[in-house]
């Protein structure tokens, strides 16, 4: 399996993530108690968005003096249109998280702390998800046509709005974990394990933060095989991905703020997973390189945003007009 990646990547990347991680939660406190304001997300939105930039910078001046230009451009662009798709796919996952966060009536300022530590399980459960899917992917080429396959049929569904909101009422697994371990009643604080009268009990935050996390596991098997279309050299694969990642938390928050202005924005997630499974599954006919890949993910991404947003606008013309 050839991959740009040599130690000295692997590492630099590393370095980043930790470095950046410990400046979250050392220095302006992400893991304690906090109330996120929009000006505060926003800040670190743009952080997490210029150092994948400036990583990005960085691969393809080394790729340009190790290699080529044409390889830079095209290993670079991979990432780029590899880390568009994964932000772009993980509003979905937003969304549900606002809906677990609504169930458990987990305020604001417990948030952080649930969704730093969510993060941080993201990055170990989707190393070894896009490990094990760069070995299928090197070992069985044919998965690359179903992951096509499964692409295009989950956007079709989610375009004809077919995918049914979470029950979390009849969730299987919240019944399984409260008829096996004593939960509290209610939220302690940011603490995830109490104890109570001798006994040792979780905590509805840390009911939470599971399924947070399983959340996250769903919807990596949408975002994954999507940009296994785009390059299935793992360094790019897992860069990209998990710099996306990284910023979701503050992404989180903003789009929580912004409310119903995304309304349609689905319509542009369903173009975009059919777009890509399209491009998988007629790779060894008709190839599309990354330098039109990452144009048309752009610009379907801008034009459904957009078009939310003026919707959103509409509505809320029209209610001011009906009450007046």
């Amino acid at each position: 399996m050839q991959s740009v990646g040599n130690w000295w990547l692997w590492s630099a990347f590393a370095a980043i993530v930790i470095v950046m991680l410990l400046i979250d939660l050392l220095v302006v406190g992400g893991g304690k108690k906090h109330r996120v304001s929009f000006k505060e997300a926003a800040g670190w939105s743009v952080a997490w968005v210029t150092v994948s930039l400036l990583f990005a910078a960085g691969l393809w001046f080394y790729l340009n003096g190790a290699y080529d230009r044409a390889y830079a451009n095209d290993r670079t662009i991979a990432f780029l249109t590899g880390y568009l798709v994964e932000k772009s796919l993980a509003v979905d996952n937003v969304f549900v998280w606002m809906m677990i966060f609504s169930y458990f009536a987990v305020p604001l300022e417990l948030q952080r702390r649930v969704l730093l530590y969510g993060i941080v399980g993201a990055i170990v459960l989707r190393t070894i998800m896009i490990f094990a899917g760069a070995w299928l992917v090197n070992e069985f080429h044919w998965v690359l046509y179903l992951f096509g396959a499964f692409l295009v049929f989950t956007g079709i569904r989610m375009a004809g709005g077919a995918e049914p909101e979470p029950d979390l009422d009849n969730n299987r697994l919240i019944r399984w974990i409260r008829k096996r371990f004593p939960i509290s009643s209610h939220l302690e604080g940011e603490r995830f394990f109490v104890v109570h009268n001798g006994v040792r009990m979780m905590t509805p935050l840390f009911l939470t933060l599971v399924l947070v996390e399983i959340s996250d596991v769903v919807f990596a098997v949408d975002s994954i095989p999507a940009i296994f279309a785009i390059t299935t050299d793992p360094f790019i694969v897992l860069t990209s991905n998990l710099f996306a990642i990284l910023g979701l938390r503050a992404m989180y928050f903003l789009i929580a703020d912004l409310g119903d202005r995304n309304e349609l924005l689905n319509y542009g997630l369903a173009a975009i997973l059919v777009f890509i499974g399209v491009k998988m599954l007629i790779m060894d006919w008709v190839e599309i390189p990354v330098s039109v890949s990452l144009p048309v993910v752009a610009g379907i991404l801008a034009i459904s945003m957009l078009t939310s947003w003026w919707y959103a606008a509409k509505k809320r013309r029209e209610g001011e007009g009906g009450h007046g």
